[in-house]
């Protein structure tokens, strides 16, 4: 045979073998999280009428399983355990090196069976998730293609949490985002339960708090916030508000058991508490409605209050954690308020931390005395963390690795990767977000290993969990808008091993899952209009100034640094969000008042600064901004004044300042001042001069 009569049928080969592998492609690809071990066989399974189910799952989990499975979307037959052709078998078996947790399952698809295995029904309820997203709809039913998979999670704790405080949310809406989370292998559901804006548990002992701290004259968070921040009882006209009786949470509870999700409840303190305290006034340190947000510590009956609520919270809820919340803390009423005073004497406590420290150790007392573990946001660790406490990390990782260093468990949850009640795409073409920019790839590219842990240190983090704060966020859909498709980046983030993560691809599948979502009924982003990041931040710029000298004539805040002194003339343009580490923010003084020396007297043509508004962050445009020009460093010549308008009109906004023209000199000075209205602060990126 000549090389050119072998060349042609290598090539036809090929061809064939392509074609077959387009007209049966291995659908695995789809599977979100993407588990441990995949390999694709051949042929396919089909479902259908047909199909037989066995299990040998019993008592309580078998009777789960059986409501569980009426939702398939093909009714299945009862099968028998010596059935082995047009079966669905869902085993429980030993635990075994291919099955570490009770969570682990393997997944056996052949044209004859189907076959998954585990050593608990969580282990054969993510296995029938996975073979689900691998079903395609074929002329007779669905299909899947033969395939073999090995699967466990990277972390036990993969959770999702809605506030439900600010903006309400129905028992039916929750349940419905108990069936998109269990999907992708969640499978801890926090609920934010009490904050300022609203009770949402019924507590029998305190009927004021569903009667009363339930509702308020206005249903948008916003405008009750910027508003006098009032309640109302429920009976009155135009009351917006609502609760979970304690029926509505049971169901909610069965529902997610059937799902395996443990839903963790949030009754938050000693701050975010003025709904309880307007109800019950005696509880704060003033004894007046609407003057503290933190119960006061001094006061003995608040610790038989929240004892009594904490009480009726666990007679419902299983899981092993009880959120206290803990977090933002004003503090200021304990310093004067003459209880906690008291109470610091008595207790012997040094400072207002301490006295916060005390209550979170008392609750946490009595969380243990009843079989159960206190959860915390990070500020739990201020004036000492309490024994058995586990804290969710939420201001950065520093909480998380302060929490595993001393032995105790974390919870990653950082703003920059899990809150995702940012915006997540440009934010001109989004609605109204608190602020910030998460978009998917950023989610999907967090760890929440911190590299400074060692392999013992890391074991002590617990997993990873998002976040949905929703003061800005009023509606159903808009709730389904953020989360989707965010949270599949976290579940995955959560749930597979960082080996087989590829964003590439993991794009690819959340683009298949957006339409799925969106054929469900869900209201997730459509990624596949993604804007992107701002087309500024893409690339580096450049121009006389770069790499020259800045004089801070004011101080940049420490608390964004963006890159120090180096930041405004390395030619890095900052993102859609302030806290990216290239936006440069100042709040002391008149605010932004830079000099760049640029070594020699240069020819100058355009000064240009760029400058943002986010309303929600207290983040304003210039009043007025002033750029001058000097040989000395010492005698400016004004360039451009321009005095601004700054109203709320645009919550966010983007936009460049800059002087045209010709001028020469050495030194170029940029000042940039905040009106006296708003105040707020101010952040730019880079000044560029050419």
């Amino acid at each position: 045979m000549n090389i050119r009569k072998r060349y042609a049928k290598v090539c036809l080969f090929l061809w064939v073998l392509g074609m077959c592998l387009l007209a049966h492609p291995i659908k695995a690809q789809s599977v979100i999280p993407v588990p441990l071990k995949m390999e694709q066989g051949t042929g396919s399974f089909l479902l259908s009428e047909k199909t037989k189910l066995y299990t040998n799952l019993q008592g309580g989990e078998a009777q789960l399983w059986e409501n569980y499975l009426q939702t398939l979307p093909v009714p299945l037959k009862k099968g028998k355990k010596k059935d082995t052709r047009q079966v669905i078998s869902l085993l429980i078996t030993e635990k075994n090196d291919r099955l570490p947790s009770p969570e682990s399952y393997t997944l056996s698809v052949t044209p004859e069976r189907v076959l998954i295995q585990a050593t608990s029904g969580a282990g054969l309820f993510y296995g029938m998730q996975t073979l689900l997203q691998l079903f395609q709809p074929s002329a007779t039913g669905y299909s899947v293609a033969s395939v073999e998979i090995e699967d466990t999670p990277r972390f036990a704790y993969r959770g999702f949490m809605l506030d439900v405080s600010r903006h309400f949310s129905t028992k039916e809406f929750v349940k419905k985002q108990i069936d998109a989370l269990a999907y992708y292998k969640i499978n801890r559901l926090h609920l934010h339960l009490t904050d300022a804006a609203g009770w949402r548990i019924e507590i029998k002992k305190y009927p004021l708090l569903t009667e009363f701290a339930a509702w308020r004259p206005e249903a948008n968070w916003k405008k009750w916030w910027n508003g006098d921040r009032k309640y109302v009882r429920f009976d009155e006209p135009g009351a917006s508000g609502g609760y979970y009786t304690q029926d509505d949470i049971r169901e909610i509870l069965d529902y997610a058991r059937q799902h395996y999700i443990t839903v963790i409840p949030e009754i938050e303190m000693p701050s975010h508490s003025e709904e309880v305290l307007a109800a019950y006034p005696q509880l704060s340190c003033s004894g007046e409605p609407y003057k503290n947000s933190d119960f006061c510590v001094g006061n003995e009956e608040t610790f038989t209050f929240l004892e009594n609520v904490l009480t009726e919270v666990m007679e419902l809820f299983p899981s092993e954690y009880i959120h206290v919340g803990g977090d933002e803390a004003g503090k200021s009423a304990w310093k004067t308020c003459p209880k906690c005073q008291k109470r610091m004497k008595d207790k012997h406590l040094a400072n207002v931390d301490e006295l916060q420290s005390y209550l979170i150790h008392r609750i946490e007392k009595f969380l243990n005395d009843h079989g159960r573990h206190l959860l915390g946001w990070d500020e739990i660790l201020q004036g000492g963390i309490a024994p058995n406490a586990t804290v969710m990390s939420w201001r950065g990782e520093e909480g998380g690795i302060a929490a595993v260093t001393s032995g105790h468990h974390a919870i990653m949850t950082p703003g920059a990767y899990c809150y995702i009640d940012s915006y997540q795409d440009a934010p001109y073409s989004q609605p109204e977000a608190i602020g910030g920019y998460l978009p998917l790839k950023k989610v999907y590219s967090y760890n929440p290993i911190p590299a400074s842990l060692t392999p013992k240190q890391a074991k002590l983090v617990y997993g990873v969990q998002g976040n949905l704060w929703v003061e800005y966020i009023p509606t159903p859909e808009h709730v389904e808008y953020m989360v989707y498709p965010r949270i599949l980046a976290l579940a995955e983030v959560g749930w597979s091993a960082p080996e087989r993560k590829s964003w590439p691809d993991f794009h690819t599948r959340a683009l298949k899952a957006v339409a799925d979502l969106q054929a469900k009924g869900y209201h997730p982003f459509d990624l596949k209009n993604e804007i992107g990041s701002r087309p500024e931040s893409t690339q580096p710029v450049k121009h006389l100034a770069l790499g020259k000298k800045v004089i801070y004539n004011a101080p940049y805040s420490p608390h964004y640094p963006a890159q120090g002194n180096t930041a405004l003339t390395d030619g890095i343009r900052g993102d859609w969000t302030y806290g990216d580490g290239c936006w440069q923010g100042f709040i002391d003084g008149d605010r932004l008042d830079v000099t760049i020396d640029l070594e020699a007297a240069t020819a100058i043509h355009s000064v240009t600064a760029a400058f943002m508004q986010v309303i929600g962050a207290e983040v304003f445009l210039p009043a007025s901004v002033t750029i001058s020009v000097s040989d000395d460093g010492t005698n400016f010549t004004e360039l451009k004044h321009q005095t601004f308008e700054v109203t709320k009109a645009n919550p966010i906004k983007f936009t460049d300042i800059s002087w045209e023209g010709n001028a020469r000199g050495r030194y170029v000075r940029y000042q940039a001042k905040a009106g006296k209205e708003f105040g707020g602060w101010i952040f730019t990126d880079e000044i560029i001069v050419k």
